[in-house]
């Protein structure tokens, strides 16, 4: 069973006004009163996009599914390598203005908003530059390479009062929609800890042929592998689940700390390959995540563990902690009990194992077609319209980018790392 558009929207619907969706997912209640869609040019979100490369070109794809319903337009498309400058051409068909340089595009260019999706550490500046400008902004996670910059761009949203959003995508899932009222609701009974990990088998070579490690090129291609460019794996995957953490908790950790280091691919790159963390929540929760690229068995999942049941919430799966006994499992008990001699099937399936449960698992909601990434954009363009995001939204990211970057320190030093007092918003 697949969950269409309809069934999403009363899923948002019986949510409405309700204590849960406005504490903790204010930003779902777009979809059930969006902004009116006039049909006129002059009612026209125009965008521009920054970058694309990959994660650029799935935006301006998504973008394009919008322009045939929301009557939105990308207007302008820049990137300062030419190979992506002139695949942005080709997947506009030339009727977006192409820029090299994206501050002539801020310059020269009527927009609404722009979506960045550049390398992490030209997020910065290519954000502050775009809302003085006078633009709404949907910029790719995690914010900024560094601390000072990520309080940076929080301060210039809140100093031009301009929309800033961060693209956390399961923010907008309806899996993880169904999760939270679950959790809220006390479901799993009370929360005791997280578990999450990220686990795959690639070298992570996004382009080959550039002259090796340590070259202009491939610093300029590859730039996830280098330390001043990036926190690697951390910023780059590990971010997607503190920023869940933080939002199932309903708080930013108290404190990380970790460790990590380059086991496999010595190639030259300078960011780990693999690492491990402990997050520090209140109430003495703790969510224990690890990365690893040289190993995908385990592949991608976030837990979340209560004292009655278990959510893992990117396969879709809940299980209950002490689940009815299979039908087997009846009928013996029966048949003990009554003094009969039957033969019973009790192998295969129908035997629960003691670890780990996996008996009397269910989806958690239907499963599902809808693409996330693709409502956080119509989200962003209804918020365009109205002018307004929830504060929540943006706070969710900048937290998200914050931890990231403390997660990183923590791995380096080695020691308990906390915020400084002048990251913690209030």
């Amino acid at each position: 069973m697949s969950i269409n558009r309809k069934q999403f929207l009363e899923m948002t619907a019986a949510l409405a006004g309700s204590s849960i969706m406005t504490s903790t997912m204010p930003w779902f209640s777009i979809f059930n009163n969006p902004a009116p869609i006039g049909k006129d040019a002059s009612d026209r979100v125009r965008l521009g996009v920054i970058g694309v490369g990959s994660r650029g070109t799935g935006l301006v794809q998504n973008l394009q599914e919008l322009e045939k319903t929301m009557n939105i337009e990308i207007a302008a498309v820049c990137d300062n390598y030419e190979p992506h400058y002139d695949r942005a051409i080709e997947l506009t068909g030339g009727n977006a203005e192409a820029f090299l340089d994206y501050r002539e595009m801020l310059e020269e260019v009527d927009l609404d908003g722009v979506v960045i999706a550049t390398p992490l550490y030209e997020h910065a500046q290519m954000t502050m530059d775009a809302m003085q400008a006078g633009l709404h902004v949907y910029c790719e996670k995690a914010m900024a390479r560094h601390l000072e910059d990520v309080k940076a761009m929080y301060e210039t949203h809140l100093e031009e009062d301009k929309i800033l959003l961060i693209g956390h995508q399961r923010l907008f899932n309806p899996v993880y929609l169904q999760s939270m009222e679950k959790i809220k609701r006390g479901d799993l009974g009370p929360l005791v800890m997280m578990r999450g990990w990220w686990t795959r088998n690639t070298d992570w070579v996004f382009y080959d042929n550039t002259g090796g490690r340590g070259t202009e090129l491939d610093r300029r291609l590859n730039w996830r592998f280098y330390e001043d460019l990036s926190a690697g794996m951390i910023s780059e995957l590990g971010s997607h689940h503190f920023q869940v953490a933080n939002w199932v908790l309903g708080s930013p950790p108290e404190s990380v700390m970790g460790s990590g280091s380059i086991n496999y691919f010595d190639d030259g790159r300078e960011v780990y390959d693999n690492f491990g963390l402990i997050f520090r929540y209140p109430d003495n929760i703790h969510f224990v995540y690890d990365c690893i690229t040289s190993n995908k068995h385990n592949g991608v999942q976030v837990q979340v563990m209560g004292n009655d049941g278990t959510l893992e919430l990117e396969s879709n799966m809940q299980y209950q902690e002490n689940p009815p006994e299979p039908p087997a499992m009846q009928k013996l008990v029966e048949c003990i009990e009554q003094n009969k001699n039957e033969a019973i099937p009790i192998g295969g399936a129908t035997w629960v194992l003691n670890s780990p449960v996996r008996m009397g698992g269910e989806y958690i909601t239907p499963e599902y077609d809808m693409n996330d990434t693709l409502l956080y954009l119509e989200g962003f363009v209804n918020f365009i319209r109205k002018g307004i995001a929830p504060e929540k939204l943006t706070k969710e990211g900048y937290n998200a980018s914050v931890w990231t970057l403390l997660a990183e320190q923590a791995t380096k030093t080695g020691e308990m790392v906390t915020a400084p007092e002048e990251y913690i918003l209030s």
